[in-house]
């Protein structure tokens, strides 16, 4: 009884000593913000989609991969360049001018070297970096995330990555910011450790080691619409959920069919259950 009393009263001191440091860590609300994917009915704009792309090819893809995709997923139904004239996505003449950009690296089946050759369709996309320690030399020791399922990976996905993409912020007065950190009020941390000692009022928030990135026309859209910095966020953010999705909208279709179908059956299955016994006592 007395081990089983002090074995209780160890756990009870740890998760004392750890609830503090759990709840020190703070960070902003995320922002409100509609997209147009949201909820069962809800589908990805098409425009917005080939804008993200745009986003992610300019800026994101400088640092960040999309490994689970491949350049023919741009061209299937639901994608950002799906077009239904062609019978498949690697016919797709968007998808054959964006991998003219590309090579990747494969192995030569005559003399088992190491060669790089034009991309295909079927290819994933290539990442920015040969391997994990060349990214991170890159960037200062932090190694860029890859995008792929970002949006499902985080809590309040769309929003959390919308927040941080427009969220950086001066640092507050008095605060100690590391070498190669910016602080933004959306990230995750604690900031205890970086302000002056008994200081009131710690701020919410955290560091994070990507600098700012998107800014008002820092990309140029082709359908005319304004490149602010919201603008460009919230594209990215729709793509970068279109790709941790793809099949997204094709799924929500073939459940609003299922749905009415479900529903139809009840209808017939409820009047063939009073036509059949309705002279039969209950």
């Amino acid at each position: 009884m007395l081990r089983k009393a002090l074995v209780i009263a160890a756990v009870l001191g740890v998760a004392c000593a750890v609830q503090p440091a759990a709840a020190a860590t703070t960070q902003k609300a995320p922002k409100d913000v509609h997209w147009s994917f949201e909820g069962p009915l809800g589908r990805f704009d098409q425009e917005q989609l080939q804008r993200g792309y745009k986003v992610y090819h300019d800026v994101c893809s400088a640092c960040h991969s999309l490994k689970l995709m491949s350049y023919r997923n741009l061209g299937q139904p639901g994608g950002p360049f799906y077009d239904p004239k062609y019978k498949t996505p690697n016919d797709n003449a968007v998808v054959k001018a964006i991998i003219k950009d590309f090579s990747v690296a494969d192995i030569d089946s005559d003399t088992g070297d190491t060669i790089k050759r034009p991309a295909t369709p079927a290819d994933a996309f290539v990442s920015p970096f040969p391997n994990e320690y060349a990214a991170r030399a890159a960037n200062g020791g932090a190694l860029p995330p890859d995008l792929s399922l970002i949006i499902k990976a985080r809590e309040d996905g769309p929003q959390y990555v919308y927040s941080i993409l427009t969220g950086y912020a001066p640092p507050p007065a008095g605060m100690t910011v590391p070498p190669g950190k910016y602080y933004n009020p959306y990230m995750p941390g604690d900031m205890t450790a970086f302000m002056p000692p008994n200081t009131a009022n710690v701020p919410v928030g955290g560091f994070i080691a990507m600098p700012l990135q998107l800014t008002d026309n820092r990309v140029s859209y082709d359908d005319g619409v304004p490149a602010t910095q919201a603008q460009e966020a919230k594209d990215v953010v729709a793509f970068l959920a279109w790709a941790s999705e793809p099949h997204a909208d094709e799924r929500k279709k073939l459940g609003l069919a299922v749905m009415i179908y479900l529903g139809l059956f009840a209808i017939v299955l409820y009047a063939s259950y009073r036509t059949i016994w309705r002279k039969v006592g209950h």
